[in-house]
Order: structure tokens, then sequence, then C-alpha cells
């Protein structure tokens, strides 16, 4: 009997959903903005929820079962084996960690690297909490080792550097010599490492994705990640941090409460999801890469100006609309075309001209939505 599609939810039922991502623009806009996916969940994930519910239990989390599941899939999927009990702590989503880690080892005034384009966020909890940002753009869509090595040895002396892997928007999959290139500059210069691995299981099939700690040079650097993203819990709180063999004493530095904000029902569904749904993340993503042809060739018959480089991570697209001569790309498709898509400006001050596609959506919904893109501009 052939499985049903992942993605195959009619805009229909999509519609009944009060999260932000459906509800955020009005009934005639199509929504393929915010990183939420149109899925639902595994049956796996949605009975350990419905049997905690149904057994009031719904406390306080307790235990270290979250942790041990993550050790377990990145042993199996990486072969990478952190330890769950002295290199792990639960935290309250990936956000709430960089915050927890950038409190910890770095003071107000630093300097923190970021690669533009980059998540959104990122910018916001930097300076929100009186750090100063630092840029070091991608070229052609790789990290720039020289430019890290300049920012590094720079005037402005940075305490901490951001890394997003795999990259959002641009779904750069960095390779296991470029991870340990900036470990090594990192060690060189004292500067702490921080990478957000939120995406980590969401690459295309065939593609390696190389855990940061993994990499030996990266013993005194951080991860940030959470099954939140890989199985579409947002409305589940939930993440961790995973410290290198060597950084225990930063660990300790975290904020009294940063390990106390994850809920109990979002450690048992995360939980689910790492134990008893690698199979369908893996058919999901199968999905995906198809869904990256499909708009590729979408693009090339109705919007042959929009330049779309196909990545190997997230489900997430970057695409330039500089050709197309729009003042503002993003606010121009959802009032003309009304199609919601991210503003690439939100990513980084120089990218106005791009807009950042999820691609988490049934076939018929994007290419709706290009058609609606390509009508706005006359095609």
């Amino acid at each position: 009997m052939r499985r049903m599609a992942i993605l195959s939810l009619p805009e229909s039922v999509l519609r009944r959903r009060t999260s932000m991502k459906w509800r955020r623009y009005g009934p005639d806009v199509l929504p393929l903005w915010v990183a939420e996916m149109d899925v639902t969940l595994p049956a796996a994930i949605t009975n350990a929820i419905v049997d905690a519910v149904e057994a009031g239990d719904t406390g306080y989390p307790e235990g270290t079962q979250y942790q041990e599941a993550f050790a377990e899939m990145a042993r199996a999927r990486w072969g990478w084996s952190p330890d769950p009990l002295a290199e792990m702590a639960r935290v309250g989503d990936v956000m709430n960690a960089m915050l927890a880690l950038l409190q910890g080892l770095t003071d107000e005034g630093d300097h923190i690297v970021l690669n533009p384009p980059v998540y959104a966020p990122f910018w916001q909890v930097i300076a929100g909490y009186r750090r100063h940002i630092t840029e070091v753009p991608l070229v052609d869509g790789r990290l720039d080792l020289d430019g890290l090595r300049a920012a590094f040895a720079g005037p402005d002396r940075p305490s901490a550097y951001v890394l997003c892997s795999p990259h959002n928007p641009t779904g750069t999959v960095h390779t296991r010599e470029e991870l340990a290139a900036v470990a090594s500059l990192c060690a060189e210069f004292g500067v702490a490492l921080i990478a957000d691995e939120i995406h980590g299981v969401l690459v295309d099939p065939g593609t390696e994705f190389v855990p940061l700690l993994s990499v030996p040079e990266t013993s005194g650097a951080f991860v940030a990640t959470s099954a939140g993203k890989g199985w579409n819990l947002a409305g589940f709180k939930g993440g961790l941090i995973v410290r290198g063999t060597d950084a225990a004493e930063g660990l300790a530095k975290l904020p009294p409460l940063a390990r106390q904000s994850t809920g109990q029902i979002a450690k048992i569904a995360h939980t689910a999801a790492l134990t008893h749904a690698q199979g369908w993340v893996d058919d999901l993503m199968a999905e995906v890469a198809a869904n990256k042809d499909l708009l590729a060739r979408l693009l090339a018959e109705r919007l042959p100006e929009v330049v779309y480089q196909r990545a190997p991570g997230t489900y997430l697209a970057w695409l330039d609309c500089t050709a197309l001569g729009l003042d503002k790309p993003a606010a121009h498709f959802r009032t003309e075309g009304k199609v919601a898509l991210n503003n690439g400006a939100d990513f980084g001050a120089d990218y106005g001209q791009f807009v950042r596609m999820n691609l988490a959506a049934s076939p018929e919904i994007i290419t709706e939505a290009v058609d609606r893109m390509a009508r706005s501009v006359g095609r």
C-alpha cells in the first residue's frame, strides 16, 4: 500500500489552524513564510502527548529522557555520541539557549560575529541584550574564513561567534573541513563558538550533516538544538544545550533559570519524536527535496528573473528578486500577489531584494504561490 504524502494537506484543512503561519495574514493570502510545516504529527508523537494528558502527567519536567533520546539519535544518525548526563542541559528552546549562552559567555558591550544573511532572531537577541554585531557575510553562500579571521583579529575583537548550521535562510550545509577551520580560528583568537543546529535533521537525502561537536577541534564549543523544527513542534517549547568535552566551565556559567524552562509535555513530545519518528523526518525531507526541484522548474518557467540557488539544507528557499525591479519584493508579493514570504531585509540589511519561501507545503500550494507571484508582475 502506497504511503500518503506527508506534505499533502489541502489549504481548506490548513485554514482551520490558529497558529502564526495561518492567522497572521488574511484568508486571501497564501502563507509560505514562517518556519511552520504543513504537516500532521507522526502518530508516535500524538500518542505520547495524548497518553500524558489523559494520565494527568502535566506537572514539572524531570529526568534526562530528552537528553538520552537526542544522544541515541546522534549516535545512530551521525556517529556522534555526546554524553547525555555530563554534556547536555535541557532549556526552553533554541533562542532561549542562545540567550543563556550569550549571557553566560559574554558581557554587555561585547562584539558577536554573525554571517548574514542569517536568521532574524539572532540579530534581535544580540542587540536586545546590549551586545554589538560584527558582520561577516557569506560569500557565494559559504562561510568566509578569511573574513572571519579579519573580524577576529580586528579592532573590535569579538567574544563570541554565532554559527547557524545548516544555515538559515540559504540552506547551506557546512562541511567538516569548514567547521574544523572555524573551530581553529575561534581557539586561536579566544572566541566562544556557539552553533544553532535546530535544522540538523532537515537535509536532503544523501547529504551529510556534520554536527559541530563531532569535529575534534570543537571541544570548547557549544550547540543549541531542539526537536522542535524537525518535527513541527514549535508549540511545545523545548530544547537542549550540548557542550564540547572541554567546556564544562562554560556550561556552569548559564543563568540559574536557563535549565528550568522546558515544559513537561514538550519534553514528552520531543523525546517521542527523537525516539520513534526518525523515518518520518527522512520521508519528509525526500518530499522537500522534490519541492525544491519543483520550485526550480516553476521559477524557470514563470519567473526566470528570480535567482534560486538550490541548497541541500532546511525546507527553506532563498530567492534573489533583484532583476524584477521591485522596490520591496516581499511586500509586493503579499499585497499584489497575495503570497506571504519572509522579507530578506530581516536577515540582513543588504538583502531587501531577497525573499525566503517555506517549502514544507504541498506541491499544489507551492505551484499556486508561484503562479500568483508571476501574475503579480505581469507574467
